[in-house]
């Protein structure tokens, strides 16, 4: 029986945002579990919505399964020096141990900047082959939003990466890298290899493959892959990283040269088309939520307002204040935003319990520069543990820790309120201490793109929001030093020459 060895290590870095992503970050239960090793893998990770769940379940009984070290963090700053080195040692130590094996399968992310590593992946590839040599299978798979390196297609012999924004196919992504390890151990490993990069950024919230263009692009993907085509993977990249191959693009892993790369200018050339189709209209959060109040006047299903620039799941904080501010201004009802991240608020609601009035400053305590709390009297409508399982397409299945949580009311916007930061793709949260999602006129949601996966089906429409925040949605705001010079910073936007371009003001653009 083959054996096969898995681990993982992911993160998506914002390169623009203040706080690191240490070692303990790595080993707290929030939104993932923490930091596992070897058995620990297989008892926390099947039956998840985690792509190693899903690799898993293809190979499990068909292979000898060898955990070795696996984890994963939620967006945010840099992964400092010694989270880095712990856990790939780890991992590579592990990996040693376990020789030989016959084949490795890596959960990854695609998007790690390292203290030392603009490349985090590329870098803990190349520790991988120094180990298992050129003839092991090598099989991978990637985030939607994976920055791929040249590096990252050279030391893999399959590079599988999700097909969804909102991300509801990270199991099938676990699967189908089973079935092309599974190729690869009868076939023997491939002879071309094909890597292509696009010449523009794409925001996030232009990537939704719920729609066109990227729909369009992943269904041309799979259709060209089979056959001698291992994988045709399009991942459309995150900007917010600062490394020189940021950005989207086309990989290929083949049975010759020739196909792999005639299959990836194919890709490419009908992505560089479609260029002009990446955008979508944002509100300034005044603007915003007028809009959406108008819409609910009439509505009989919530009006989304998308706060992008505080999702956490892109690095933000989730204590940014411009939207609730704007709700309170524009005195909207039936309005809820979530998921709202302070501990200390969260604390004090405990201490004074349900149905008590409470003076808080709320928020502005971990948001960028000129973020500042929103001030008032807050009513707490309910607590809860913060102990909850999710239930939604995109992240259902987990088991969460976001320590002490509360409703808090102020006029006619709800706040519910977590002490740990989550993204706002799951209702889970949100019933947790009393609201319905359903139920609301309006719900300001920190999150990007995942929320459409649960939310979107309750929506009457969705409105995307620029309050101020720790992930820009406008690359060209970031003060990129890596990045390569010739890449249009947005689609048909400005070209970067460089961070020593006479004029580059640190804002990216030249």
């Amino acid at each position: 029986m083959p054996r096969i060895a898995i681990g993982g290590f992911m993160h998506e870095t914002n390169s623009f945002v203040s706080t690191p992503t240490d070692f303990k970050t790595y080993n707290t239960h929030g939104s993932r579990p923490p930091l596992s090793r070897g058995k620990e893998i297989l008892e926390r990770l099947r039956n998840t919505s985690f792509a190693t769940s899903g690799f898993l379940a293809e190979m499990e009984g068909k292979h000898e399964i060898v955990p070795t070290v696996w984890g994963a963090a939620l967006a945010s700053g840099t992964v400092t020096r010694e989270a880095f080195e712990r856990i790939a040692a780890e991992l590579i130590g592990r990996l040693s141990e376990a020789l030989p094996v016959d084949g490795l399968y890596l959960d990854l992310h695609g998007a790690m900047v390292s203290d030392d590593f603009e490349d985090g992946e590329g870098e803990l590839l190349r520790r991988v082959r120094a180990v298992v040599g050129d003839k092991v299978p090598v099989v991978i798979s990637l985030d939607w939003h994976a920055n791929v390196t040249a590096a990252m297609v050279k030391y893999t012999d399959g590079l599988v990466g999700y097909l969804t924004y909102p991300h509801i196919d990270q199991e099938e992504t676990g699967q189908r890298a089973a079935k092309v390890m599974s190729t690869l151990l009868a076939r023997g490993c491939p002879t071309g290899r094909a890597f292509r990069k696009t010449p523009f950024l794409i925001p996030l919230t232009s990537q939704c493959t719920d729609i066109d263009p990227s729909k369009a692009v992943v269904e041309k993907a799979l259709s060209l892959e089979g056959g001698d085509v291992l994988n045709c993977s399009y991942l459309s990249g995150f900007p917010p990283s600062d490394l020189s191959e940021c950005g989207s693009s086309v990989s290929v892993h083949a049975y010759s040269q020739a196909l792999a790369d005639k299959v990836a200018d194919e890709l490419e050339q009908d992505v560089e088309r479609r260029e002009p189709e990446f955008a979508v209209k944002m509100y300034e959060p005044d603007e915003g939520v007028k809009k959406a109040m108008e819409i609910a006047a009439k509505a009989k299903r919530p009006v989304i307002l998308a706060d992008t620039q505080d999702n956490p799941g892109a690095g933000g904080t989730a204590d940014t204040t411009g939207l609730l501010a704007a709700l309170v201004k524009n005195n909207a009802q039936g309005a809820c935003l979530g998921v709202f991240f302070d501990p200390e608020a969260a604390a004090a609601a405990h201490a004074a319990g349900e149905g008590a009035s409470i003076e808080l400053k709320l928020g502005g305590k971990f948001g960028p520069s000129g973020v500042e709390p929103f001030a008032g009297t807050f009513t707490v409508v309910k607590l809860g543990s913060g102990l909850l399982r999710t239930t939604g397409p995109h992240v259902g299945g987990r088991n969460l820790n976001l320590g002490k949580m509360a409703q808090l009311r102020i006029g006619g916007v709800t706040i519910v309120l977590s002490s740990v930061r989550m993204q706002a793709h799951d209702q889970a949260p949100f019933r947790h201490v009393g609201v319905e999602p359903a139920d609301q006129k309006i719900l300001a949601l920190k999150s990007t793109v995942h929320f459409r996966a649960d939310f979107g089906p309750l929506s009457e429409d969705i409105l995307v929001v620029l309050a101020p925040g720790g992930h820009w949605s406008d690359p060209t705001m970031y003060p990129y030093r890596k990045l390569r010079a010739g890449v249009r910073l947005y689609p048909l936007g400005p070209v970067y020459g460089g961070s020593d371009t006479p004029g580059h003001d640190g804002a990216g653009g030249a």
